[in-house]
């Protein structure tokens, strides 16, 4: 499904040529609010019929991010650049900078939790990822339906909502490794972490 909605949004005309709803990216929300319900609920139901698995632990977190750093990425490509007063604005409100730091966060951790995995040791989401991907699940979509309705011509304050949206999704998701980085030091470190039972 994230092929998919990537597809789209690379197909979607650039939105400082059109104006109004743009149906491509309406239906690119419906394909990433869909995705994310199922993601969801396929996780709850791992976990109520017990059927967590190592392989389930690696790949849940793989799909997320497919989603969301493809969505994002593209929602960062000039397609979604606008003009504001004569300035260059993204439509979405996400800009390359942000992206390069979701980006990193992720890579952090997937990086963390593949270490520690390795060796045996539980590296699930915590808490602060799931917050981190419950803001992303709100604020992607959001921007995006705010920019298939207005195209070009979006009212001020949908200006303001694409622009706290992303950066508070960028500051939650930034500060949601901080729980994993302390999980791995207390875990004593690589070296440590292989000699644990």
């Amino acid at each position: 499904m994230a092929a998919a909605l990537v597809t789209l949004l690379a197909l979607a005309p650039p939105l400082s040529k059109t104006s109004g709803i743009q149906p491509a990216l309406l239906a690119a929300v419906v394909l990433f609010v869909v995705a994310a319900i199922t993601d969801a609920a396929d996780g709850y139901l791992a976990r109520k019929w017990q059927a967590v698995s190592l392989f389930g632990r690696i790949m849940d977190p793989f799909a997320d991010k497919l989603l969301v750093l493809g969505t994002l990425v593209m929602m960062a490509m000039p397609a979604f650049e606008i003009f504001n007063n004569g300035q260059p604005v993204m439509a979405a409100g996400f800009t390359g900078w942000m992206i390069v730091v979701i980006l990193g966060r992720e890579l952090l951790v997937t990086s963390i939790r593949g270490v520690f995995e390795a060796r045996g040791i539980d590296f699930s989401a915590s808490a602060s990822g799931k917050a981190k991907m419950i803001a992303q699940s709100v604020a992607i979509p959001g921007c995006l339906l705010i920019a298939g309705l207005h195209g070009s011509q979006r009212p001020d304050w949908a200006s303001w909502a694409v622009t706290l949206a992303a950066w508070g999704t960028t500051l939650v998701t930034a500060a949601s490794a901080a729980p994993y980085i302390t999980r791995a030091v207390r875990a004593g470190g690589p070296d440590q972490a292989q000699e644990s039972p």
